[in-house]
């Protein structure tokens, strides 16, 4: 028998009256009303009052949450609170022992969601903060929904395999965490920024569905949407595959997975297919929020002629918004403040469309009859409408676009409630211009392209497009895949348009590149984020929020004081020098 509990806290009803009980937990609250005194016992599974009989030993100096045991006898409440499950009952205890006893002053009050408690400070007492019933649940949920991700994979035929941690530098788009060799002098492992690779390997190696929920990581920069160091994927592979059978994995997971764990309407399959060009056309992204039912269109062609200054010359996108006629100078003065500051637009035009559909304010007056009954026609201006107009060079405007069309969804309360919608981006380009001016990959390097070997010598880097997709849901990424490159000529000859000669691929890719001589079947797969899953399900706005030791903004733990320093004799047995600083 168990010393400490016969019972949960929160488990205790109505039909356990009369019954004796022991219980343990953490004194949420104590009420002391003179002849009587209450607490309010919390555990796991919830909280239940407990009242002290006249026979119990009393403990001096009882601070909250401290972790005690009692023994009583379940009761029916004379004060019920209908609030919570245990509010029916209560248990007269007769007996009370402390078991660890907790400091008088807390860094912050535990049980209460202030928004004046620091992060850092949360941080840094992050075994408290988690007692919060909040970040409780969320640390719960977070176990709930990787186990019924783990069932529905092995449901769908795929085996779950562990690949190294320990593993080789590869180029794939962020700083790599290396780890000095103490046998190998001089040479070093990284961190896997995803099982890539490997997982490739797998396939070639007759695996048929392969998964895992894999750590990865990434010296990157932290976002509210992106830990910092460190994160999980559900990584999963299928060879003798297509890109159908990927969205078709997806599709059956998703839904299911979502539905399980939220009350929210949740997309079914088919999810929306929309191409990369497209997005970027519509939204402005590539990581669209189909919630906001804005769309950014083009207008270029109808200001060809105009005698104003700002569009002359320029790509011109256009937002039309539905019914915001009404709205006050002040609205759009903000709207242009935003989007110059926060966009780094150069200004924002507007008009405003009456109920005449005569149009005022902004830029009205450059705009003649005829581009307004152009205008009318390819928006489909309706009347109470206003129109936002952005002008610059196509890429940047494209993405200045994108962010007034999400910023225009939040002001105007146009976001769809209680919703997840999906879509999957595709047709992605093969490769981009660097800052410098030389091609590099646009997405993964090891992906298919389109047109195989035919397209690499033929077309123009730039026009490429891979079998690459990305799945999206309420604006966040939460997904990347694609059908791999599994024939060494095609690779070596993809690596070679973005810089990387024969010999490079040879030694950064040699297990691949030599693997792939031994028959290798077609393969695709894909890697959903487990973190922004939990994240969206949990309606958190941030990754910290439902990781259980998250780092600071700055990548520090601060609950373990890391990264910190270690000893001389470390870096001797390591074989690794520091360099001061210059």
């Amino acid at each position: 028998m168990n010393p400490y509990r016969t019972k949960y806290c929160g488990e205790l009803r109505k039909e356990n009256i009369g019954e004796e009980v022991k219980l343990a937990g953490w004194v949420q609250r104590i009420r002391d009303l003179g002849g009587m005194q209450f607490i309010d016992l919390r555990d796991e599974t919830g909280i239940v009052q407990v009242v002290f009989d006249k026979t119990c030993n009393k403990i001096e100096d009882l601070t909250q949450e401290s972790t005690v045991t009692v023994t009583g006898t379940v009761i029916e409440r004379t004060n019920k609170n209908l609030k919570i499950p245990t509010g029916e009952i209560e248990v007269n205890i007769t007996e009370i022992t402390l078991l660890g006893k907790c400091k008088n002053v807390l860094p912050f009050e535990i049980n209460t969601e202030n928004p004046n408690v620091k992060e850092e400070l949360r941080l840094e007492y992050r075994y408290l903060d988690l007692r919060n019933d909040r970040q409780h649940k969320n640390i719960l949920l977070r176990s709930e929904i990787i186990k019924a991700v783990r069932n529905k994979m092995s449901d769908m035929g795929f085996t779950e395999i562990q690949t190294p941690i320990l593993a080789n530098s590869s180029p794939e788009g962020a700083r790599d965490f290396l780890v000095p060799s103490r046998l190998n002098p001089g040479e070093f492992y990284a961190l896997p920024q995803a099982p890539q690779q490997f997982k490739q390997l797998l396939m070639v190696s007759g695996f048929n569905r392969y998964y895992q929920i894999a750590p990865c990581f990434r010296d990157e920069d932290p976002r509210a949407d992106r830990s910092p160091g460190e994160f999980y994927q559900l990584d999963f592979e299928m060879s003798f595959a297509t890109q159908e059978d990927v969205f078709e994995t997806i599709e059956e997971l998703m839904p299911e997975l979502f539905s399980k764990f939220t009350n929210w309407k949740v997309d079914q399959a088919p999810f929306a297919r929309i191409p990369f060009e497209e997005a970027m056309e519509k939204y402005g992204i590539d990581k669209p929020d189909l919630r906001n039912p804005l769309i950014i269109q083009d207008v270029t062609e109808l200001f060809v002629k105009t005698e104003f200054n700002s569009f002359k010359g320029k790509t011109v996108k256009a937002i039309v918004t539905p019914k915001t006629n009404a709205k006050t100078r002040k609205f759009f003065d903000e709207l242009t403040v935003f989007a110059t500051e926060e966009l780094g637009a150069k200004g924002l035009a507007y008009i405003k469309v009456d109920e005449n559909k005569n149009i005022t304010g902004g830029i009205s007056k450059f705009i003649d009859d005829t581009t307004k009954q152009s205008l009318f026609e390819q928006l489909q201006i309706q009347p109470e409408d206003a129109v936002f107009f952005l002008a610059d060079e196509k890429e940047k405007v494209q993405k200045m676009a994108g962010g007034l069309r999400i910023e225009l969804g939040k002001r105007l309360d146009l976001i769809e409630k209680d919703a997840y919608r999906f879509c999957f981006i595709v047709d992605f380009p093969m490769y981009e211009l660097s800052d410098e001016g030389t091609i590099d990959f646009n997405h993964n390097p090891f992906s298919m392209p389109q047109g195989g070997m035919e397209a690499l010598q033929n077309k123009n880097p730039l026009e490429i497009k891979a079998y690459q997709y990305d799945l999206v849901c309420n604006g966040y990424e939460i997904a990347s895949g694609a059908v791999r490159n599994h024939d060494p000529e095609l690779m070596v000859k993809a690596f070679e348009i973005a810089g990387y000669s024969e010999e490079t691929v040879k030694e950064k890719f040699g297990a691949l590149y030599h693997a792939f001589m031994y028959g290798t079947p077609p393969h695709a797969g894909a890697a959903p984020g487990i973190d922004r899953i939990i994240m969206l399900i949990a309606n958190e706005e941030n990754l910290r929020e439902i990781t259980p030791f998250p780092k600071n903004k700055r990548a520090r733990d601060l609950l373990m004081g890391a990264p910190s320093k270690i000893t001389e004799e470390q870096l001797k047995e390591a074989h690794i020098e520091l360099r001061k600083e210059e």
